[in-house]
Parts: C-alpha cells; structure tokens; sequence
C-alpha cells in the first residue's frame, strides 16, 4: 500500500505538458529540410503546412490538424495517420506504404520488385 501511494503521489506531480509533448526538434527538422525520420508529430499544429514532396517515414502523425496540408507526392511509407484530420488534405501522388491511415492501412504506393 506505501509503495502505491508513493507512485501514485509522485505521478500527480508530472506536468500533463510532459505528457502530451511531441518532438519539436523533429518539427523543426521537417520544417528545415522537409523530412523527418522516425519523428513524434502527434501533436503537432499542421493546419496548411507545406508538406510537398516530404519525406515522412516513418513518423508519428497520429493525431494533428492536417486541415488543407499540402502533402503532393509525400513519401508517407510507414506514417501513422491514425486520428489526424485531414479535411481537405492535398494527397494526390503521394507514397502509401505501410501507412496507417483513418480508413485503415493503406499500400497503394508499395513497390513491387
């Protein structure tokens, strides 16, 4: 019973910030150099982002805004789109391997050797 009460005491003390975080510095490298590799944009804003010709694999993307992001010809191998919003979301071209999207996963861009 100590044990758990010191857990749980300790716990309540975590800033809910630290929970809900996600990787700015791979934010800040997709902004850069549009791509980012095994990334945590979870939380991340990318309502219109210019995503054009990114490469996103694998990342996490389970979760942002992607209203109107322009992701044309993105290379989504691997990507986690699991609960994003995508309304409007330019995907025309773009690499589905492995991707798991709100519709399920998708491999329409998978090749073939």
């Amino acid at each position: 019973m100590r044990r758990t009460l010191l857990i749980y005491t300790s716990l309540r003390f975590v800033p809910l910030s630290v929970a809900w975080a996600f990787d700015e510095s791979g934010l800040k490298k997709l902004q850069t150099l549009n791509e980012c590799n095994k990334c945590d944009l979870s939380k991340a804003d990318l309502f219109k982002a210019k995503l054009s010709e990114a490469k996103l694999l694998p990342a996490n993307l389970a979760g942002p805004h992607l209203y109107n992001a322009d992701l044309f010809k993105a290379n989504l191998t691997g990507v986690d789109l699991t609960g994003a919003s995508m309304k409007g979301a330019v995907l025309d071209g773009a690499v589905f391997c492995r991707t798991k999207t709100p519709w399920g996963e998708e491999n329409s861009g998978c090749l073939i050797h």
